[in-house]
Parts: C-alpha cells; structure tokens; sequence
C-alpha cells in the first residue's frame, strides 16, 4: 500500500433523512479546515490503514439527533441534525449543544443496501463513541460498548433487510466529570488546564463486507536482532485446515512469504540487509495477509510494518538511554493534546489532521507525547510515514491522590471501586491491542501525574509482561516509584533535573509552556493562561532557546528524552508553537528546527 486509501468501492446505497442545510454554529475561532468540511463527503478517508479492504462504506455525514432523560426508551423525535463524526459539543456537529449526566443522546440514520452474498457478513464499524453506545438495526439491539478511544465493531447481517431502508439507531451515554471512566482533560466547566465535554460519536462510522471467514485484527512484531518479522493473525469462523499466507513486499517487489495456520505467529524470515525504521528513515514494508480454503481465497487485508526495535541501554558513561535499533537517541518532541476549535476530539478534515504531524517534523522534533487521548488510526499511519516517534497516554479519569512529583511517594494511594479499576484496565487493555502493530509507538504511559493513579507498581508491571516490546513510563510527571522503564520529571517553566536515577532511563516529561496572546486567535478573548507569557515571536523564541541551553547541559547529566508543552494553543491555553486555531506559528520556525536538531542528535555524536 503505497498511500493512505482515500477512496472507497461503493457496494451500498445510503441516504440520510435530510439533505438540507448545514453549517459549523457559535462565533469561536475556527480553522482554515472547517470552510472545507463537506456534509455530503464529511472525512471520506479510508478510517483503518493498518489493515485495508477494498469495499466499504462510509456513513458520516447528517443523521437525526434527540437528547433525552437518560435510560428513557431509545425512541427519537427529532430534535434536528447533526453533522457525524463530530461530537455534538463541537461547532461542526451543526449543533453545540452540552448535555449532563442526566441525558442521553440518540442518533438515528437510514440506509439500504445491496443484497448481502450467501457466504458474507455485514460488519458495522465505530471509530470510537464516548462513552457508553447501545446500538439497534431496525429496532433490534445488536450490542453495547463502553470506552470513548477505541472502536468497535457489529455483525448486523441478520438484523438487515434487504429491501428498502434499514434503521440505525445510536444512544450515547457520557457523564464526562462526574463519572469514573476515562475522559481525558474533559470537564463540566472548562478552565486552565481543563476543557470542553466531548459527548457521542467522534470518529468515523462505517459499513463492511465481510466473508464469513475473516480477519478481525493483525499483531505485528517485528525483531531486528533476528531479522524476524511475526504476524499474527486474529479470526472470526476459521477451520483448522485453512492456510493463511503472509506476504511481504518492498516497493511492489516480493521480498518474502510464509504461510501458517490460525492462532500461531507466523514468522517471516526477512533479508539480510534489511531497512530499518527511523525518524530519519521511516520506511514500511508492505504486507498482504490471506486467507486460503481449498485454493480459494476466503479472506484479504493489506497492510504495512516497519523493521525496528525500542529498548533502553547504557551510554558509555553508564547513563541508561533510550534506544532507537539498539543506538541510543535523545527523544524530544511536543506535548500534543489533539484538540480543535471547531471540532474539539475530531481534525474537520484528513488535512488537518496530518497537519500538526508535519509541524512537529518541521520545528525539527523526532516524538510526539499523545498526551491523554487517543487518535483515529490514520494519525497513527501518518506518524508511521513521516517518522514521529510517539509515547501514547492513557487517558485518565476518576479521582486523583496527594500529588507528590520530587521525590518517591510516601502517601495514601487512591483506592478505586471494583467498577472503576476493572474499568480502567478494560480500556486501557483495549488501547494497546488496537495500537499495537503501528511502529511508531514506542513508549507506554499509564498515568499523568497523580490523576486517576493507583496500583502504579502493578499496572505498571501489567503492561511491560502485556507489551515488552515498548518501553513502559508508569507515570508521567508522578507520583513516583521505582518500577517500569522510566522515572518522568514534570517541571514548568525551565528544566531541572531534580530526581535521577541510576537504573531506569531519566526524562524530562513536561516543561516550557511558554504562552504568547495574539488577538483574534483566542478561544475567549477576555480570558486566557499560560505557564509565562511574553509579547512577541523574537520574545518567545529566545526564551525557548534559554530552555534548550538549559536542557542541553542537562543531558549529559542524565535525562534521556524531553517534552515540551505544547503543539498549539488549547482552548484558554495560550502556551502553543501554533495558535489554537493553526493560523499561526507562534515562533521562529527556522531557529526552532536548528534547535530541535541540536537536541536530537545530541546522543548521537
């Protein structure tokens, strides 16, 4: 697969109720992106690039809306319409509208479709929907799911008709802060740090066929030490004799195949002179994995994986290093919440939504922190081809303990109830099996500071025996203890190396949050924060490059990897490279990237 699919085989007719008016609503500020958001072809982007279909069907776009007491009947009258995927808080919904704890949200849409072949599934596919989705077709309920950052997905076939419309109906239940599920920086009243509630479904919604025999995910593993790439593939409805053939390709070429059976790895002996995956260099290979009965083909997907390996070692000096293909690397890139004035969880467009990647590559950062969210597949795709090194978050929630970030904590530990841990770990199980074949993820990261932290130790341990291919930060920022991979240090404005340690790589988790206010740019006008806040681009790129001639004298003296705060202005947040809306780059570019790489290559030399 040489390029993100961006088209799809239509197999199916649909219609909406309504193919009327549409408009983004309120007077925030807004990207240049939103003029382009077409309701009719609304994210037409093929949504899972890790591993590919030729037939779908996309079903963004107008569908009906209702907000209702909660657990009342999912029954609509219609309130309206609101633009699908952006959730109904946002301006691009058409919509803007809260709702509490107290309601819910229903969605409801038509479509028909073509009459399904006798050996096929239809499969119902969400991006993600925060938080709770019950979903019905033509008033059968075919399934629920909680979790606001992973998808999911239904076999609808035996609910549809096959002549004239068939229903979806979608009721979303999300209590934001008044709940114990993760949200992220979601609140009921935004200020500083905290944000707008995102409710309901924020990422595309999408129809596909299926044999019945299929694949529903692909483990990819690779091993450079033994120049061994392993797929394994995950199956609805297979038999013990089925074949399932990998093949691997470099530039159309096939480079090397195997076949195997299910519920085994099957590993793929690769060339001597592999590529190998790196920010300077991210090269994919790509992948076709079938699935064959009796010389038929029942099954295929296409794919892409990258030869490279993330660990930790000892520099010279015996300081524990992040490693990059067994060479250490300074990893430093930007805080990246992932919000948007217009469409707050949801980028209006596939544009945009790879636009603030290329930023990062273009100030001359190598990583990006996810910072409490989790993304739609194609940004991990695109981190994938421009060669962004990423440290992906959990997203917190429920409540948090004392709060102790410069030394080992010595406090009371936050008890959660029963539902609250198991579901944390449900979901946060769920976001690393979703996330686990995209190469650019290199770090795990459980827990921001002391929000929503408990059992660091054990969740901590969990996830290093789940995944011990990537390098585990237990919590970022604190609250500390001697377990995992790193000891993370938060510390605003300028860096300080407070805490080391000898045994786990040292990092810089968060600093700077330099803020620079730029009139018609601002989320409110009257109200707006920052760590400190100068009066010009020359006034914040000097005090940017203050904090890199800090942290350069810093390296040598332990810490590994840094993180500066942040991407963009975030709401009242004016402590962005970029202004909230993208419109403007807040520093010198060209001075920044010279910086950037200094930072970069500074374990390299």
């Amino acid at each position: 697969m040489k390029k993100l699919i961006t088209t799809c085989l239509v197999f199916l007719s649909f219609t909406t109720t309504i193919c009327g008016q549409w408009q983004p609503v309120g007077n925030k500020i807004k990207t240049e992106w939103a003029s382009k958001v077409n309701p009719d072809n609304v994210l037409p982007e093929y949504p899972r690039p890790i591993m590919v279909r030729e037939r779908w069907q996309n079903l963004n776009g107008l569908w009906e809306y209702s907000i209702i007491k909660r657990n009342e009947p999912a029954r609509i009258v219609s309130q309206g319409h609101i633009l699908v995927p952006f959730a109904i808080e946002s301006s691009l919904s058409g919509v803007a509208r809260r709702v509490s704890p107290e309601e819910e949200l229903v969605y409801r849409r038509t479509f028909t479709i073509d009459k399904i072949k006798k050996d096929e599934r239809l499969l119902l596919h969400f991006g993600a929907v925060d938080w709770k989705a019950e979903v019905w077709v033509n008033d059968v309920k075919i399934g629920q799911h909680t979790g606001g950052f992973t998808p999911f997905h239904f076999d609808i076939t035996d609910a549809l008709k096959t002549k004239g419309a068939n229903t979806l109906t979608v009721k979303v239940w999300d209590p934001t802060d008044k709940g114990y599920q993760p949200r992220g920086k979601q609140v009921s009243h935004p200020d500083g740090i905290w944000y707008t509630p995102v409710t309901g479904i924020w990422q595309t919604v999408w129809l596909e066929p299926v044999s019945k025999t299929h694949i529903t995910r692909l483990k990819i593993t690779p091993d450079i030490d033994q120049k061994i790439l392993s797929v394994l593939p995950e199956t609805e409805n297979l038999l013990a004799s089925d074949i399932i053939k990998v093949e691997v390709f470099d530039k159309n070429k096939l480079i090397a195949s195997k076949d195997g059976t299910g519920g085994k790895n099957i590993e793929i002996k690769m060339p001597e002179d592999i590529k190998l995956w790196s920010p300077d260099n991210p090269y994919l290979y790509d992948l076709r994995v079938s699935i064959w009965r009796d010389g038929k083909q029942k099954d295929r997907v296409e794919s892409y994986a990258a030869m490279r390996k993330f660990s930790s070692m000892r520099d010279a000096s015996g300081i524990m290093r992040m490693a990059l293909n067994n060479r250490p690397l300074f990893q430093f890139g930007p805080l990246d919440q992932g919000w948007w004035p217009d469409g707050l969880y949801t980028a209006p467009t596939d544009e945009a939504l790879a636009y603030d990647i290329q930023k990062t590559k273009d100030f001359g950062f190598n990583m990006i922190r996810k910072h409490i969210k989790v993304e739609p597949a194609r940004w991990y795709t695109y981190c994938d081809r421009m060669g962004i090194i990423v440290w992906q978050d959990m997203p917190s929630g429920d409540n948090s303990p004392q709060w102790q970030n410069r030394n080992y904590f010595n406090g009371e530990e936050m008890i959660r109830s029963e539902e609250s841990e198991a579901c944390y770990r449900k979901e946060w199980k769920e976001i690393i099996d979703e996330l686990y074949s995209y190469p650019c993820i290199c770090t795990w990261v459980p827990f921001n500071e002391a929000w929503g932290q408990f059992k660091t130790p054990e969740i901590s341990t969990w996830t290093k025996a789940y995944d011990p291919t990537r390098i585990v930060n237990p919590a970022s920022g604190g609250n500390h203890y001697k377990c995992g991979d790193i000891l993370d240090l938060h510390n605003y404005p300028a860096p300080e190396l407070y805490l080391y340690d000898p045994d786990r790589i040292t990092v810089l988790g968060e600093y700077g949050g330099i803020g620079l206010v730029l009139k018609d740019h601002l989320w409110e006008p009257e109200r707006n924060w920052g760590y400190v806040k100068f009066n010009s681009e020359k006034e914040v790129t000097d005090e940017y490059e203050k904090y890199i001639r800090i942290l350069q004298d810093l390296i040598p003296k332990g810490f590994s990897a840094a993180v500066y705060t942040q991407t963009t202005d975030v709401e009242i947040e004016v402590n962005g490279l970029m202004t909230y809306d993208r419109k403007v780059i807040k520093i010198d570019q060209e001075r920044i990237r010279k910086l950037n790489e200094e930072v970069c290559s500074s374990l390299s030399k």
